[in-house]
């Protein structure tokens, strides 16, 4: 039987209010951080914590067979095909700055594929969605249904990502610096905002390295709804994570991909 995607995307966004609603008196509040282990600066706060716990309580009710996948708090392992994906807070360095540019992600996986995801940012008012039948916008109760740029070639197109220096391996580093010199306009820094910008057809591509998995599944339905493409430039699963590319078409993905293989 199919799944009622309509029903579980309502869940999503459910889910998206209470997780605002524990978030947001952590924001601007200069709280309290703490560094994670690795390779970069890599903050989490209580802000964090208290949006994952949130979103957890409402699946664990709600859906109780259901797995779940979070950066905070690991993974709770599924007795059905379902597994929402969690980043309560996607670009904690914007969160602990200040800048309304971070977002809480969540999404739903079926049978391993992103199926529903979605991207809220309270702040600003902006949520983002999508699942197998299109992909919308919700501003501050306005919704409206969104659809990628078409018809852009690399020399038109604008691209964004989060940091140059995240490129960090040379190949990483050559891939994106040959697509940069293609492309009409870079921008930085806006985290998961960049993917949304993308299917509501604002900018042509975005692109990161080293995503974790609850970094990219939800944004991809809210791609793919839109019309627009996806890939790994490795040629990984995207479902997993790695080094994602998204565009806005799939000729533009093609042409993007081509640049970056030199």
């Amino acid at each position: 039987m199919t799944p009622d995607w309509d029903s579980l995307t309502r869940f999503a966004i459910a889910l998206a209010y209470e997780s605002a609603a524990a978030i947001l008196p952590y924001f601007r509040r200069n709280a309290e951080i703490e560094v994670k282990d690795g390779p970069v600066w890599d903050p989490v706060t209580e802000g964090d914590r208290a949006g994952e716990r949130a979103i957890r309580r409402m699946i664990e009710e709600r859906f109780p067979d259901h797995g779940i996948l979070g950066e905070e708090y690991g993974v709770k392992e599924a007795r059905s095909p379902f597994t929402w994906v969690l980043d309560p807070v996607d670009g904690t360095h914007a969160f602990v700055c200040g800048m309304p540019t971070w977002a809480t992600l969540n999404g739903l996986s079926y049978a391993g594929r992103p199926a529903v995801g979605l991207m809220n940012q309270p702040v600003v008012g902006d949520m983002f969605y999508g699942n197998p039948a299109g992909a919308w916008h919700d501003y501050r109760g306005a919704t409206s249904p969104i659809t990628s740029r078409r018809n852009v070639t690399l020399e038109q197109a604008s691209i964004g990502t989060t940091a140059p220096e995240l490129y960090r391996s040379t190949e990483n580093q050559r891939r994106f610096q040959a697509l940069r010199a293609r492309a009409r306009l870079t921008r930085y820094g806006g985290d998961a905002y960049f993917f949304c910008m993308v299917a509501a057809g604002h900018i042509d591509i975005a692109m990161d390295c080293g995503l974790q998995p609850y970094d990219i599944t939800p944004l991809l339905p809210i791609v793919a709804g839109a019309g627009g493409a996806a890939a790994e430039w490795t040629g990984g699963d995207l479902a997993r994570g790695g080094n994602v590319i998204t565009a806005g078409s799939e000729a533009l993905l093609a042409e993007a991909l081509a640049v970056m293989s030199g």
